[in-house]
């Protein structure tokens, strides 16, 4: 696992690992909103499908975030090395964290939600999936620009 911790590709002082994860992150809204435009064409099943797939890649990704964040010594080791204080980048993470936490929740929550009310079959259903949709995507793209905040925070400044 040496190869994660090689210098990475951003020109940053970040790591393989979290350049290759920030590069995720960022193209996250994207994918989600190409996953949004095949509902849009009535595509439902293939939208359901990707939503699955990016949420499970997703975690995944978070998963090997959060090994090698361990594994390089945590926030702390990170935070040394930039020019931001200590309290700033720490205010700006648990903001990071909160906003991934909240929209993690309410994505499993509507794709449960969408399941349960058999949006696939009856787009029409008393569940507004919609709204929920949007809701989880704006809280998405709130979570990849924080994400890349962090990024520049510990590696670009």
């Amino acid at each position: 696992m040496e190869y994660m911790f090689e210098t990475g590709f951003l020109g940053t002082r970040a790591p393989l690992f979290m350049d290759f994860v920030t590069v995720i992150v960022a193209l996250l809204p994207a994918l989600v909103g190409g996953s949004i435009y095949l509902a849009k064409k009535q595509s439902y099943k293939a939208h359901h499908i990707t939503q699955v797939i990016i949420l499970i890649t997703s975690v995944i990704v978070v998963g090997y975030f959060e090994y090698g964040v361990r594994l390089g010594g945590g926030f702390a080791e990170y935070v040394k090395a930039t020019s931001v204080s200590y309290g700033v980048a720490l205010t700006i993470l648990i903001v990071h964290i909160l906003i991934a936490l909240v929209t993690l929740y309410l994505w499993i929550e509507t794709m449960i939600k969408s399941k349960k009310y058999n949006i696939i079959e009856s787009p029409s259903s008393e569940y507004n999936h919609k709204k929920a949709g949007m809701r989880v995507a704006m809280g998405i793209v709130a979570t990849s620009v924080t994400g890349i905040i962090v990024y520049v925070v510990l590696f670009a400044l």
